[in-house]
């Protein structure tokens, strides 16, 4: 049996041409060369990956050389932002004493022209100045009201608007009587503005005008309410600062102490600059040695 086996490997050995040793060791060869193939195809492919590994962290690390110097340049424009916010007050209350003078020779301008147009005597066909309709001065306040009797002082009806008069002209004249102390009749005078002109840009100043003469008035509860329709009609309103600080000190006057800080806090916290806020400050000092 052995022997007809070796026979046929010496037959296959001379069939193929090679001795049987040889052949192995080529077939070994063979696999190692496969191997050794395989070996640089990984590596040509690992190669590929690490270099695009490579591309993609270049990329990467430019991208966050972008953000960091767009992070330093938004601390730097940040940095300042702050600076320039500390000279906003001082520019703020240039700029308003500017604007108040404007308009207190405005008002005084106006005053003047309306105090010439109440002077001026009617035309009469009779030429009697002192008919038993009244005086002149009385005529001249009953057709710039309207509506009134003639025999009514002249500074007391304003519930309707006077003819010929312009929305800036009956703000001013409001405000004129605010600054006179004349609280109600410019009560009546801003309210006919915010009735007949609530599209102007100063219907808000306004509703917070009459909440201040109700506050001089001593007639807090009147003046919480305008300084809370202030607030919900008119959010981005430029006296929404002072409406807020107003309300609280109300509430202060009123006893009402809990509800005057959490006003007065809140106004702080919405509006840290305004210069309101630092009267803000000052009452909740006072309020929190109560």
């Amino acid at each position: 049996m052995l022997k007809r086996f070796f026979s046929g490997l010496v037959v296959l050995s001379l069939c193929t041409g090679l001795p049987l040793g040889a052949q192995r060791e080529k077939k070994v060869y063979e696999l190692i060369y496969q191997d050794i193939q395989a070996i640089k195809q990984q590596l040509l492919e690992l190669n590929q990956r690490v270099q695009q590994n490579g591309d993609d962290i270049r990329i990467l690390a430019e991208e966050l050389g972008e953000v960091l110097r767009l992070s330093r340049d938004s601390r730097t424009e940040f940095a300042r932002f702050q600076a320039g916010q500390k000279d906003l007050p001082a520019q703020y209350r240039i700029l308003l004493q500017r604007y108040n003078g404007i308009r207190a020779e405005l008002a005084r301008i106006t005053e003047m022209l309306i105090e010439i147009q109440r002077a001026a005597p009617p035309p009469s066909e009779s030429g009697d100045e002192q008919s038993e309709s009244g005086t002149p001065e009385q005529k001249a306040a009953a057709e710039a009201v309207g509506t009134e009797e003639i025999g009514e002082p002249p500074e007391k009806p304003r519930t309707t608007l006077p003819p010929n008069l312009s929305p800036q002209e009956v703000y001013t004249m409001a405000r004129s009587d605010y600054l006179k102390g004349n609280f109600q009749l410019a009560i009546e005078g801003f309210s006919m503005y915010q009735e007949h002109f609530s599209d102007s840009p100063l219907v808000d100043n306004a509703l917070y005008w009459i909440g201040e003469c109700y506050f001089s008035q001593e007639k807090y509860q009147e003046a919480i309410v305008r300084f809370d329709d202030l607030i919900l009609s008119y959010p981005e309103g430029d006296k929404i600062a002072a409406a807020y600080l107003k309300k609280g000190i109300s509430l202060a006057r009123l006893d009402k102490t809990d509800e005057a800080l959490a006003v007065l806090k809140l106004m702080v916290s919405k509006f840290p600059l305004e210069e309101e806020a630092e009267i803000a400050r000052q009452q909740i000092q006072e309020l929190e040695k109560l």
